[in-house]
């Protein structure tokens, strides 16, 4: 872009060649007259007179474009000192939120320490637990046989089972467990027809003579030492090797007992000494019990129930991805080897298992052989009493709130003395998690116990006492609730 002067000095150059071209054509024809260099004189005049113009348009333009320039420039420096500031303030802000930050991380430890001041000192409560879990439904049953319903019939209430436990942590190795369990008093005669109202002194019905009280007693009670994951040993009253471990493949316990457990072929505790464990990584399992064979509800007190043999039950069982295999089994007196009392049989009882389980889907089965398991003093028998039976259950999971769940169980009791005599079972369900430890289930369950009179888990179930032939058919209808923390 040119300056002012740069035009003016252009300018006044084309005056300069203006003139000398005039005086060059006077010497060169100053045989003109006066008249043609008059005209020519005012022709010039005139150009320069034009061309001041422009010098002076080009002015006043130059003028204008630097003025705007430098406002640009202005602007240009204003919006920069902007930038600057903002900058500023924005390092400035980064900086406070920096010391904030370090303020707050330090926020935990100085809280820990304080809360670690204030914290009381270190007790045994430290490393208890305690937890319960009950078993309840309200339901219809129906028990009838050829001479109409028996007393158990009726709507109601029940509590199945309330276990209260404490656990107790003494270091990585010992601990300790007591589990409560309670009984209620009740008759459990043989269905020997339609049963007569008999009120006792609480004002009862259909009861055995005496007041019906709860009864409060140990399920568990062992001091347990966790030596390595193939080595653990617990001494006292504590689970055996195959109820407790069916109950966990099958997952409805609150809703029905397994199939041994159910047909009383067995028991899910009992007191002595307990050992389990696990190899590769848990897939090959243990579990071992030397016990007194009378249940967790009869032990030994100085003189009284203490055998003078040891039963032993074990498991062997593998697990591979979502699939368990185990077998089992039992042998031993029962309990009945006592002081002055003959045992002639030795009870003895198989077990196995198989079953697949994932998050949405659960099927699987189970058998048990028995022989001599009512017979232990039985003196003589006419043939072998054994006893067999299997289980197949399966769930499914349509959401992990929602599912749908069954089983059918049959059972031969006396296979060999009253070979006509068995049981059908089954039961079905949908069952729905409310919270995570409250699960409820709406279920149907039916009993058929056909040609004898058998004891289950649901109550003495058959034909009158008398009669050998004829079937005894138990129905019950209701909500069944699982109650843990």
């Amino acid at each position: 872009m040119y300056t002012r002067s740069a035009l003016a000095a252009g300018a006044a150059l084309g005056v300069l060649l203006v003139a000398s071209a005039s005086a060059d054509a006077k010497t060169t024809r100053h045989h003109r007259s006066a008249g043609v260099a008059s005209r020519e004189t005012t022709e010039l005049k005139s150009e320069v007179s034009a061309l001041k113009s422009e010098v002076q348009a080009l002015e006043a333009r130059l003028d204008a474009q630097s003025q705007a320039q430098q406002q640009t420039q202005a602007a240009a420096q204003a919006a920069q000192s902007q930038a600057q500031a903002a900058q500023a303030t924005a390092q400035a802000a980064q900086t406070q939120v920096a010391v904030q930050d370090s303020k707050i991380l330090t926020i935990p430890t100085e809280v820990a320490t304080e809360a670690k001041k204030n914290a009381p000192k270190p007790g045994w409560w430290n490393d208890t637990k305690v937890g319960g879990t009950m078993f309840a439904d309200i339901s219809n049953i129906k028990n009838a046989n050829g001479n109409g319903k028996t007393g158990q019939s009726g709507t109601d209430y029940d509590i199945k089972r309330m276990y209260l436990t404490v656990e107790h942590k003494f270091n990585n190795t010992y601990s300790f467990n007591v589990t409560t369990d309670f009984n209620f008093d009740s008759n459990t005669t043989s269905p020997s027809g339609a049963a007569a109202v008999t009120n006792n002194e609480a004002g009862g019905a259909n009861t055995a003579s005496g007041i019906k009280t709860t009864q409060l007693y140990l399920k568990k009670a062992y001091l347990q030492a966790s030596y390595a994951d193939g080595f653990n040993v617990r001494v006292g009253a504590a689970d055996l090797p195959w109820i407790p471990f069916v109950e966990g493949i099958y997952g409805y316990r609150y809703v029905e007992q397994t199939l041994i457990d159910r047909t009383k072929f067995g028991t899910s505790s009992d007191w002595g000494v307990h050992a389990y464990g696990s190899f590769f990584n848990h897939i090959v399992n243990y579990a071992v019990s030397v016990v007194d064979g009378e249940g967790y509800r009869q032990p030994s007190l100085g003189t009284v129930n203490r055998t003078s043999t040891m039963d032993v039950e074990g498991r062997l069982n593998a697990n591979y991805k979502n699939f368990t295999v185990a077998v089992g089994g039992y042998d031993g007196k029962l309990g009945g080897d006592v002081a002055n009392v003959a045992t002639y049989h030795t009870a003895e009882r198989f077990d196995a298992l198989a079953a697949y389980t994932d998050s949405h889907f659960r099927i699987g089965g189970e058998y048990f052989w028995a022989r001599y398991w009512k017979d232990v003093t039985t003196s003589s028998l006419a043939k072998t009493n054994s006893s067999r039976g299997y289980s197949v259950f399966a769930s499914y999971n349509f959401t992990p709130k929602l599912s749908v769940f069954g089983k059918y169980e049959w059972v031969k009791p006396k296979e060999d003395t009253v070979a006509a005599e068995h049981d059908d079972y089954f039961n079905v369900g949908l069952s729905y998690k409310v919270i995570s430890p409250v699960d409820v289930a709406l279920v149907y369950k039916r009993e058929t116990l056909r040609d004898g009179s058998f004891s289950t888990g649901n109550g003495v179930i058959g034909i009158p006492t008398g009669q050998t032939t004829g079937q005894g058919i138990y129905d019950e209808f209701g909500l069944f609730t699982l109650v843990k923390f």
